[in-house]
């Protein structure tokens, strides 16, 4: 944990904070702050900044926060994503809060196992956990807008321009595509939208509607990767490319 969350029901009446729980075992047992000493902290949505230990006891931490600080820059990017197998899940969920994503839609494909919809790894609460914990890790505090679709098609053909926005570069990694990312043209795009498949990729039919609504394919190379693999990977290509244009290279 880089930065302790805090959110609007932890702030006193007298503008202190206290944390229980999860939080407050953390800076006891990992970080054994002492009283006086300041620890990063940012509060869900908005500023971050430093909180000075006023008191650090079993199961409770009372701070004194100063919050001046911008959280980091977004990346620009939405992901449009087949569900995963509940354990890849979670640690996706996990990295693209790390990572800035704006806003995540899960979504049923042909090669989805139907049980996945019944986890509960899907819940709002469950969500809204593990985004905190990527956002902690990355010293973050917007989380993504996550959204749950079981019905692919309706969803591409209905919503998709609704959710995504029509200005975005619409791109589907697609291992038999011939071109690369940088011949797609992400490093002048504003924003992204990333149609990730699950393991075994997209049914052709699926890559078809893609296709028709505006999603450019794009190879990653030789390799076929696994889901948790391959998103963090595509948000770093995609993030090193836009460096790229902005160094004029």
């Amino acid at each position: 944990m880089n930065l302790i969350l805090v959110q609007d029901s932890d702030f006193l009446p007298d503008g202190t904070v206290r944390l229980t729980g999860r939080r407050a075992q953390h800076a006891r047992e990992v970080l054994r702050a002492e009283p006086g000493e300041r620890l990063r902290v940012g509060r869900l949505g908005g500023l971050q900044g430093t909180g000075e230990v006023l008191e650090n006891a079993p199961g409770l931490l009372h701070l004194r926060v100063e919050l001046t600080e911008p959280p980091p820059p977004r990346a620009g990017v939405d992901l449009l994503l087949a569900i995963p197998r509940p354990k890849a899940l979670k640690r996706v969920l996990q990295t693209v809060a790390q990572l800035g994503v704006d806003r995540v839609v899960l979504v049923n494909a042909a090669r989805v196992e139907k049980s996945y919809f019944d986890s509960k790894v899907l819940e709002g609460d469950f969500v809204e956990e593990l985004l905190r914990q990527g956002l902690e890790q990355a010293r973050d505090t917007r989380l993504p807008e996550v959204r749950v679709r079981e019905r692919f098609r309706p969803f591409v053909e209905d919503e998709l321009d609704e959710v995504f926005g029509t200005e975005a570069l619409r791109l589907l990694p697609h291992p038999p595509a011939e071109r690369t990312l940088r011949e797609v043209g992400v490093e002048e795009a504003k924003r992204v939208v990333l149609a990730v498949g699950p393991d075994g990729g997209w049914v052709p039919f699926e890559v078809e509607l893609l296709r028709q609504h505006g999603f450019h394919p794009f190879s990653l190379g030789p390799r076929v990767l696994r889901v948790e693999t391959a998103v963090p990977v595509l948000l770093g290509q995609v993030a090193l490319l836009r460096e790229d244009i902005a160094r004029g290279k």
